[in-house]
């Protein structure tokens, strides 16, 4: 897997969240088209409302025969129809001459509907206050100078019409969130059972020709090799013997033991220093007073090895390492620096995902592992400290202090 897989799944990302929000645009534009539409025909209904409330005035003194009590019942019916639209007609002196569809905290009574109790009028006195010096209003020309005014609110179906996008928007964000979450979380716990099933059938396959070198390492005396190169060979032999056992360890916790931080360090730099190229120069500056904490040695140790390759590897060559221990607060902290090509900013956050690697060669899983074992193993935190390119990096172990 190379790095470019993380550049198509961050645009992937991005063209998903775009695709998103043109989808959410597109969905508020058509609902809000939709409540401007309804409020069109609300304002209609109250203009035609207020056409027939000037008719039944107009009317009121006109006795002239049936037609006209089939029009004022006509007009009656109209107003009688708006059985949810909130209205307050008042006239010219602010006067509340009716009001309709309001939810009252006082029940009416039936005996006397045209009495307002005092709590009532309060309330019908705000509701005019408010509606005034908004835009639903309609002037209405009663004729002989004089003027009603007519106030409306929204209906109840409108204003939840206005809410209702919002609320789905909410609800699928919340909805996407929740999926993401699922899917994440099956997909870390597929990818950890696949390290831990490659990290132990590792171990189980280097164990049968360890076990045959660790026999042919006896013989080789006897066959008159230097003892000199026989010592080197058993070293290396045990450090293989080392690996298989950190390996079988990946996939169960392994056990923390009291130990210092800074001879960990101190002892991985010191294996590495004479397994790398000469042109290379590995300074170690250790603490000056031991960095106790809770630590598996083996898997710590692995750690540091790994940063130091990836630090060698970094150099293509020349340059030079420097691994410092110190403590800074209540932690025990190790400093892996390189004078290598160094990692863009843009590349940084990548590094420790699974399969990441810059590299021609190599499966991507070492800083990946690292995280895994300093992280929820030892508690504490790896990153990169600092890092520019053409200048080198910096890598950073804090493990809390005991």
């Amino acid at each position: 897997m190379s790095r470019s897989i993380y550049d198509i799944r961050r645009y992937g990302i991005i063209g998903f969240l775009v695709m998103s929000v043109a989808v959410v645009a597109v969905f508020l534009y058509f609902s809000d088209s939709l409540v401007k539409d309804l409020s069109y025909q609300e304002r209609a209904r109250m203009q035609v409302w207020a056409d027939a409330t000037r008719e039944i005035v107009n009317l009121s003194g006109d006795e002239s025969g049936e037609d006209t009590s089939r029009v004022m019942d006509f007009l009656l019916s109209i107003i009688e129809g708006n059985s949810n639209i909130p209205v307050l007609l008042t006239d010219s002196a602010g006067t509340i001459l009716m009001h309709r569809n309001f939810r009252l905290p006082e029940p009416v009574d039936s005996t006397m509907p045209f009495y307002i109790s005092e709590t009532n009028q309060k309330f019908l006195d705000r509701k005019y206050e408010d509606l005034k010096s908004g835009s639903n209003k309609i002037v209405i020309e009663m004729g002989g100078g004089e003027r009603q005014f007519l106030y409306y609110e929204d209906s109840r179906l409108l204003r939840a019409l206005s809410y209702y996008p919002y609320v789905q928007v909410v609800v699928l964000l919340a909805f996407v969130l929740i999926v993401y979450y699922a899917v994440s979380s099956t997909k870390r716990a597929e990818q950890n059972k696949v390290w831990v099933g490659l990290s132990k059938e590792t171990a189980h396959q280097l164990g049968t020709p360890i076990s045959s070198l660790i026999a042919w390492m006896e013989l080789l005396p006897d066959l008159g090799v230097d003892e000199g190169t026989v010592a080197e060979m058993n070293k290396d032999v045990k450090r293989l013997s080392t690996i298989a056992s950190r390996f079988s360890k990946i996939g169960s916790r392994p056990a923390m033991e009291p130990g210092d931080l800074n001879r960990v360090a101190v002892g991985a730099a010191e294996y590495m220093a004479t397994r790398i190229s000469r042109q290379i120069k590995l300074e170690i500056i250790p603490s000056q007073e031991p960095l106790p904490v809770l630590i598996s040695a083996p898997l710590a140790e692995w750690v540091m090895e790994n940063l130091i390759k990836n630090a060698v590897d970094a150099m293509e060559g020349s340059g030079s390492i420097t691994v410092k221990a110190y403590a800074e607060k209540n932690m025990a902290v190790v400093d892996v620096s390189d004078t290598g090509k160094g990692i863009s900013r843009k590349h940084i956050k990548h590094i420790f995902n699974p399969g990441y690697t810059t590299k021609k060669r190599g499966w991507g899983l070492g800083l990946t592992l690292a995280k895994r074992i300093i992280e929820e193993y030892h508690g504490g935190q790896i990153f990169v400290k600092s890092s520019e390119p053409g200048v080198g990096t910096t890598f950073t172990i804090q493990l809390p202090l005991k």
